[in-house]
C-alpha cells in the first residue's frame, strides 16, 4: 500500500507539473503575441526559470508529506499483521509529526496492553495449575480407594475450590476495573465502625500467628460516602498481607485519621521490609516475592478499589523495618 501511495502521488505531481508548464508558455505565447506579434523569448526563459523554481518547491513540499505519510500506510499495515512493535519516523510539515507521534504512542499502549495480556494469560494458568493438580490428585487417589472419603481427605479438595473461587472472583474484579465498569455501591459508613468489624475478622489468625493486632480510629474521622463492601476488601487485603509477612512476636497496626479533605487510612506491619526494586512493584497484578503464598493479585485489587472511590494508594518500606501501605479515600 505504500508503493501504492507513493505511485499515486508521483503521478499527480507528473500531471500538475504538466499543467504548469503548460499553462505558463501559454501565457507568455499570450502576453508576446499582444505586445509585439513575435514570443518574447526573454519572458519565456524567466518564466521557464519561475516554473522550474515552482516546480522544485513544490516537489520538495509534496514529497515531504507524502514520505511520512507514506511510512504510516507502511506500519499500519505491520500492526494490522499482529506487529504492535511498529514505529514511524516524527517528520515532515508540523500535522503530519503531531500525526505520527499520535500513532507512535497508540502502538506502545497497544504493545504494553498485548505484553499484560499475554502475561497474565500465562500467570492465570500457572496460578490454577495448583488447585486443579490438588483437585484432580485427591480424587483420583478417593476413586481408586487409596484414601478414605472422610473429612481429612476431602478438606483438600473444598480448600482448593474455594482457592479458584477467589482467584476467579479476583481476577474478575480486576477486569471490571480495568474495562471502567466497576460499579461502587456507596452508602454512609462510619469507619469507627468498619474497621474493627474487618480486625475481628483477621483477630484469630493473628492470635495463632503470635502477632499483636491494634485498630486505631481517630474519634474526628466523619462518615464517608463509599462501598462498604469494597473497603472492607480493601482493608482485608492488606491486612492479610501484613500478617503474612510478619514474624511471630511482632504487630500490624491498622490507624484512620482525618487529613484535609481527606481520611487517610494506615496499615503498618514490623515485618522484614522490602528492597527498593520489591517496593516499586508492588502493587503490579501477579507480582509477589519469592516467599509469598498469595496469588500476588490482593494489592493490585486494593490499587484498584481505592482509586474506583477516588483515593490514591502508596507503600514506603525499607529492609528490616517494615512496610506501610497507606490509601486516602475523598471525604
Amino acid at each position: 500500500m505504500r508503493g501504492h501511495f507513493m505511485w499515486r502521488v508521483g503521478c499527480g505531481f507528473f500531471f500538475f507539473v504538466i499543467f504548469v508548464v503548460a499553462f505558463f508558455a501559454l501565457l507568455a505565447w499570450v502576453i508576446g503575441a499582444v505586445t509585439s506579434g513575435d514570443p518574447p523569448w526573454v519572458a519565456v526563459v524567466l518564466i521557464g526559470i519561475l516554473v522550474l523554481f515552482l516546480l522544485s518547491g513544490v516537489a520538495r513540499a509534496v514529497r515531504r508529506a507524502a514520505v511520512p505519510v507514506g511510512d504510516l500506510i507502511e506500519a499500519s499495515e505491520r500492526m494490522e499483521g499482529g506487529d504492535f512493535s511498529a514505529r514511524v519516523p516524527e517528520r515532515g510539515p508540523r500535522e503530519v509529526r503531531s500525526l505520527a507521534r499520535a500513532f507512535n504512542s497508540m502502538s506502545s499502549r497497544l504493545e504494553e496492553v498485548e505484553r499484560q495480556r499475554q502475561s497474565t494469560l500465562a500467570d492465570v494458568s500457572h496460578e490454577m495449575r495448583t488447585p486443579l493438580a490438588v483437585i484432580q490428585g485427591n480424587v483420583e487417589a478417593l476413586i481408586d480407594g487409596i484414601y478414605p472419603a472422610d473429612a481429612e481427605h476431602l478438606e483438600p479438595i473444598l480448600q482448593a475450590t474455594r482457592d479458584m473461587e477467589r482467584l476467579i472472583e479476583d481476577l474478575r474484579t480486576l477486569s471490571l476495573a480495568e474495562a471502567h465498569r466497576l460499579v461502587l455501591h456507596r452508602e454512609p459508613t462510619d469507619l469507627g465502625t468498619l474497621l474493627p468489624e474487618v480486625v475481628a475478622g483477621y483477630r484469630s489468625q493473628a492470635d495463632e500467628a503470635g502477632i499483636q493486632l491494634i485498630v486505631t480510629v481517630v474519634e474526628a474521622v466523619p462518615v464517608l460516602n463509599l462501598d462498604p463492601a469494597r473497603l472492607r476488601e480493601v482493608v482485608g487485603n492488606l491486612l492479610a498481607n501484613a500478617l503474612r509477612h510478619t514474624p511471630s512476636g511482632g504487630s500490624v497496626d491498622l490507624a484512620a485519621r482525618l487529613v484535609g479533605n481527606e481520611v487517610e487510612v494506615t496499615v503498618r506491619d514490623t515485618g522484614p521490609g522490602m528492597e527498593p526494586h520489591e517496593l516499586d512493584r508492588i502493587f503490579e497484578r501477579f507480582y509477589r516475592s519469592p516467599d509469598s503464598p498469595g496469588s500476588g493479585l490482593g494489592l493490585s485489587i486494593a490499587r484498584d478499589l481505592v482509586e474506583a472511590h477516588g483515593g490514591t494508594i502508596t507503600a514506603t518500606s525499607a529492609a528490616g523495618q517494615g512496610t506501610t501501605v497507606r490509601f486516602t479515600v475523598p471525604r
